[in-house]
């Protein structure tokens, strides 16, 4: 599958085929975000890898932790933090089941992860392509590489399946 890879500056674009290591990345966060899901929160996981090394990895639980930031890109951010004794990430990749939030934008740039791969799209809030397209600014310090498509239907439909039994929970309730 090839997708668009995106750089700012220039809005620079060029054509990236994922291998075989990026599909299994994905995967791992497919797993996470489907552990997210068993804790009745919104299935998005991701993991930060760094020269085939993963770094840290998360989960969406805002509800669960009480914590509004606990998104899955940031729990894998702090994660590999910790893991490597810095609040820098030069060099790494954050594979992520869904398309980053504004707030998860944010952290990517100061923690200088160097390339974003995302399985689908976030129509309402999604910062990468759906809304913002804030990669392809040019006033941040740090440029993010970003590609999508990965894995996206997968990804999509395990949104979907929560989504919809979380309708038919408050149906129920309601009646």
């Amino acid at each position: 599958m090839v997708r668009q890879l995106t750089r700012a500056r220039g809005n620079l674009m060029t054509a990236i085929k994922f291998t075989k290591d990026d599909k299994l990345w994905m995967r791992q966060a497919l797993e996470l975000a489907q552990h997210a899901a068993s804790l009745e929160e919104v299935p998005v996981g991701a993991v930060l890898v760094r020269d085939g090394i993963l770094l840290g990895e998360g989960w969406n639980a805002p509800i669960s932790s009480c914590d509004a930031s606990h998104h899955a890109e940031i729990a894998a951010i702090r994660a590999a933090n910790r893991s490597i004794n810095n609040y820098r990430l030069p060099g790494s990749t954050l594979y992520v089941t869904l398309e980053p939030c504004t707030m998860c934008f944010g952290a990517l740039i100061h923690a200088r992860v160097e390339r974003v791969f995302y399985a689908t799209e976030e129509q309402r809030a999604g910062v990468l392509v759906s809304q913002l397209q804030l990669a392809n600014t040019d006033f941040y310090n740090h440029q993010i590489q970003v590609a999508g498509g990965l894995l996206a239907d997968e990804s999509a439909a395990l949104l979907r399946q929560f989504f919809r039994s979380r309708r038919v929970s408050n149906r129920i309730a309601s009646e």
